[in-house]
């Protein structure tokens, strides 16, 4: 319907004219518009010109670290020779302070090494008391009782051969008689086992023949099995006698040998001493005087020995500074820990050991300031750059954040506390803190 009228419009013979004014007055305006849009168009803006972001200089150096006392810690343990031992007294408790050379335990062993020396002190006097006889001259007395020495270590000889040889002859008429024995059970173990193999041929001939059952003829078979094990046990069993006695017997020999040899020793010292007394020399009082300054030795080593039971502190300190007691691994009657008995620093000038990475190395040299944080710090401790590292190692002193490089090469730089920060931190040894190094 709509489409009909707009053909009827257009088929009427007025409609051109009135198009043309309509389609003027339409170019007309729009053109107006055109013109008016861009007569008063804004004028485009001029590009702005931003101002340059400078990037700040980092000036300082942060790595994570720990504190520690001058020279590291010490931990003080027994010394080799007496590892194993019991610590029988600690003589200080966590924080006392030392001085160089100072006794903080007493070991287990203490009181035997002063018995020791104890006789070696005696052994001294006993020299002393010989130089002077032999200065003097000996007694007849000295004579008679050296010659009833050496008549004593001659029966002693005698009597301990005696013994032994008793002892000899004893094992071997056991080793006879227990031979015998097992020789006979052997025979007789034999005897069974050769009636027992018989006894099963004869039953498989049968039974190949059909005379008896299997079961039979397994039942005796196995007979000659078992006493053929049997015979086997019993030949071992003789066996290890043999050896044993035999063992026995070498050993009873060696004995016999060796107390031959000692106590031979000891009548050849006797009768070489019992002449000696009889005749006084230069070169016997020469000789006891050795054996003075031989027991004088043997006291040094008993006190060398005994000052071992003693575990002390380092006697070279840096200014002969004291140490502090950080940590006791081992108490009064325990067994020394593998961790030694006590750990000690000097804790008046304590350190902050930092691990650099290796690449900001080149930004750090001695006498740099650094600041150093922690958690447990009411506040920052201060420090110089003292010393820094050779060696590149990996990280140890690792940060909780879960995105840090564990395996980070680091060099440790060592960083001297002032002496207020030093006594901040003298009771936090190991304490994880954060190393701020200024370039």
């Amino acid at each position: 319907m709509v489409r009909q009228t707009t053909v009827g419009k257009l088929s009427s013979p007025k409609l051109p004219h009135a198009g043309i004014l309509v389609a003027a007055t339409t170019l007309a305006i729009s053109g107006l518009t055109a013109y008016t849009f861009w007569r008063y168009r804004p004028s485009p803006a001029e590009p702005v010109a931003l101002p340059e972001t400078l990037v700040p200089e980092v000036k300082t150096v942060t790595a994570l670290g720990w504190l520690e006392p001058q020279g590291e810690i010490i931990k003080l343990s027994a010394p080799q020779s007496n590892q194993g031992s019991r610590v029988d007294h600690l003589l200080v408790k966590e924080g006392d302070l030392v001085k160089p050379g100072q006794a903080i335990a007493i070991l287990d062993s203490r009181d035997r090494l002063q018995a020791a020396l104890e006789q070696a002190e005696t052994e001294v006097e006993v020299a002393v008391a010989r130089l002077e006889q032999v200065q003097a001259g000996a007694k007849q007395g000295d004579i008679q009782a050296q010659k009833a020495r050496f008549q004593g270590n001659q029966a002693e000889l005698e009597g301990q051969i005696i013994t032994q040889k008793a002892t000899i002859a004893t094992l071997e008429a056991q080793l006879r008689g227990e031979r015998s024995a097992q020789k006979a059970t052997l025979d007789r173990i034999q005897a069974e086992l050769n009636n027992a193999e018989t006894n099963c041929q004869r039953y498989d001939n049968l039974y190949q023949d059909g005379a008896v059952s299997a079961q039979d003829r397994d039942s005796q078979c196995l007979q000659a099995e078992t006493s053929r094990k049997r015979l086997q046990e019993a030949q071992a069993n003789l066996n290890e006698t043999i050896s044993s006695r035999a063992e026995q017997i070498r050993e009873a020999q060696a004995n016999l040998s060796r107390t031959i040899a000692t106590v031979d020793l000891q009548i050849a010292e006797a009768e070489a001493t019992l002449t000696a007394v009889s005749e006084v020399r230069p070169v016997d009082v020469q000789l006891a005087k050795s054996e003075l300054a031989k027991a004088e030795s043997s006291v040094k080593q008993a006190e060398a020995n005994l000052e071992q039971a003693y575990v002390r502190s380092p006697v070279e300190t840096s200014h002969g500074a004291s140490f502090r007691v950080i940590e006791v691994n081992t108490h009064a009657g325990e067994l020394i820990s593998n961790e030694g008995i006590i750990e000690l620093g000097q804790t008046e000038q304590m350190y902050a050991v930092a691990e650099v990475y290796d690449s900001d190395i080149p930004k750090i040299h001695s006498g740099q300031i650094a600041t150093i944080t922690a958690d447990a710090l009411p506040e920052p401790l201060k420090g110089t750059v003292e010393e820094v590292g050779l060696r590149v190692k990996k990280q140890s002193a690792l940060d909780i954040d879960p995105t840090t490089n564990i395996d980070a090469r680091v060099i440790e730089v060592r960083v001297k506390l002032d002496d207020i920060s030093s006594k901040k931190a003298a009771s936090l040894t190991n304490l994880q803190v954060k190393v701020t190094i200024n370039q």
